[in-house]
């Protein structure tokens, strides 16, 4: 699939940007929380209370750095690209391994390789939100007059690993990939995206000696669903703004929600808690489906502010929403149940599950809303469409295409028991930013192409190498290769900028 970039005339800028290719890489490595659950003698409160299902963690040989070289290259692999025709690259994390250098510097060799050192962006945290504003910066830089023509690549990704108790079944490892440029399958929709943000302690890193957060579980939890409650009211009042009905925007009015993802139940309750918001504010009132509503009277004067830790209220709109949350937000789940949080990654995780479990057909002009949320506190909610063209050639075919495979790789990993799971985060624990080390884990238990932390020298140098990749591995790649045509575009510089 080759994408069309528009010549730059007086006026004309680039349309409809937005993702146009995804990958995700997640370790080979994981655990079953029924596992765990009988480990640490809690049945249930693993899969049922917090809607987990598996975990994925890394061993002493995999780091952040690559995660991301590892999804790096299965983009550029599956769709046959070439590393020149990325003018730039942005990653969002949390994860910590070095105060100065970022991790975009350490992918730079990848594009070196080719001789391309001209590559704009660098790294975004704040929590589980810096990939977020990694992609609406890479949209940005798009859209603006510092565009050269080329694609930017985002790459969000993060190891979510915890200290042995409560929170520790919370877990999980994985990066997400992305393509982003103009006329893309799943673009976004200019001017539909609310802010939020404050000061607060919920979750933060002050230790960098060690891996650990420290979370303070209840008013994270409030956290996030109060910044739930104020973007989805702006984003509201924005779609009003710009449609062409008067009708308000509800659950029923997107075709797919995806939410950042701590754990599955938190969605849940998060989408319950939107459905909520119409009903306190009588947007339900014009539903296509009033019987959705029906039972729930009791509520209608609940103030949002008291009803965070409302088992009542919690309860009732659980009910309520369940249908549409399995039509509309279950098919984005994939990867945070079987996967765990992959925190900056967990939302976009969210979009490649949602792809990767539907056909192009299903997703043709569909709006998808997401919710971006990092503690501390940064969130975010906007929203995607999907493109019409359903053709063999078109571009939704070829993003598909681009997130296939992630089914297959899930059930692929090699389970490991709650005993050698403890022993790898001890292992983890031990070799946190120490130097020199050579990771006891080697090449094991990878999946094949996947980078790895071969050494660290003593000045904290970290080497990375590659693992092999067996003849008979097939990577699903794109039956056309996406070539950024930097010869279409007219010189950025020519005066026409002045304008935007």
């Amino acid at each position: 699939m080759t994408s069309t970039i528009p010549s730059i005339a007086a006026g004309t800028w680039p349309e409809r940007v937005g993702i146009i290719a995804i990958e995700g890489y997640f370790p080979n490595s994981c655990i079953k929380q029924t596992d765990l659950e009988a480990h640490d003698g809690v049945p249930g409160k693993y899969t049922v209370g917090l809607g987990q299902q598996t975990m994925g963690f890394c061993g002493d040989n995999e780091d952040v750095n690559s995660l991301c070289l590892t999804a790096l290259q299965m983009l550029v692999d599956k769709n046959k690209m070439s590393y020149n025709d990325i003018g730039r690259l942005e990653v969002g994390t949390e994860t910590v391994i070095d105060k100065s250098k970022s991790v975009k510097t350490v992918l730079m060799q990848l594009f070196a390789e080719h001789g391309n050192t001209n590559v704009d962006g660098l790294e975004t945290r704040n929590a589980c939100y810096g990939g977020t504003q990694a992609l609406f910066n890479s949209v940005a830089w798009v859209e603006s007059s510092a565009w050269d023509g080329r694609f930017a690549v985002v790459i969000t990704a993060d190891i979510a690993i915890y200290a042995s108790g409560s929170a520790r079944p919370t877990g999980g490892a994985g990066a997400i990939a992305m393509l982003i440029g103009p006329n893309a399958p799943l673009y976004v929709e200019r001017g539909l995206r609310s802010i939020h943000m404050e000061h607060v302690y919920d979750f933060y890193k002050p230790d960098l000696c060690s891996e650990y957060p420290v979370v303070h579980g209840k008013l994270s939890l409030q956290c996030y669903l109060s910044a739930l409650d104020t973007c989805y009211e702006r984003y509201k009042e924005q779609f009003l703004k710009r449609a062409t009905t008067d009708a308000p925007f509800t659950v029923e009015s997107a075709d797919w929600f995806a939410f950042h993802s701590p754990f599955c139940k938190l969605v849940q309750k998060g989408f319950a808690r939107l459905m909520l918001n119409d009903f306190v504010s009588c947007d339900f009132t014009r539903s296509k489906t009033p019987s959705l509503w029906n039972g729930l009277d009791s509520f209608k004067d609940k103030k949002m502010e008291e009803t965070y830790f409302d088992k009542d209220t919690e309860k009732a709109f659980l009910k309520a929403s369940g249908s549409l949350y399995e039509k509309k937000v279950s098919p984005g789940m994939l990867l945070a149940r079987e996967n765990g949080n992959m925190y900056t990654a967990s939302l976009y995780g969210g979009v490649i599950s949602l792809i990767a479990q539907k056909t192009a057909d299903e997703l043709a002009g569909t709006r998808l809303v997401l919710f971006s949320y990092g503690s501390g506190l940064a969130s975010a909610m906007f929203s995607l469409k999907f493109d019409t063209d359903v053709s063999q050639n078109s571009s939704l075919t070829a993003l598909v295409r681009s997130a296939s495979g992630v089914v297959e790789r899930l059930d692929s990993r090699k389970c490991y028991s709650p005993a050698e799971f403890e022993a790898t985060l001890m292992l983890r624990e031990q070799a946190h930013m120490k130097a020199p080390y050579t990771p006891k884990s080697g090449n094991f238990n990878l999946f094949p192409g996947t980078f790895y932390l071969a050494k660290v020298d003593d000045v904290h140098r970290r080497t990375y190498e590659r693992n092999a990749v067996p003849s008979e591995f097939k990577l699903k790649v794109a039956k056309q290769p996406i070539v950024a045509p930097i010869q279409q575009v007219n010189s950025i510089t020519n005066g026409v900028v002045n304008g935007h």
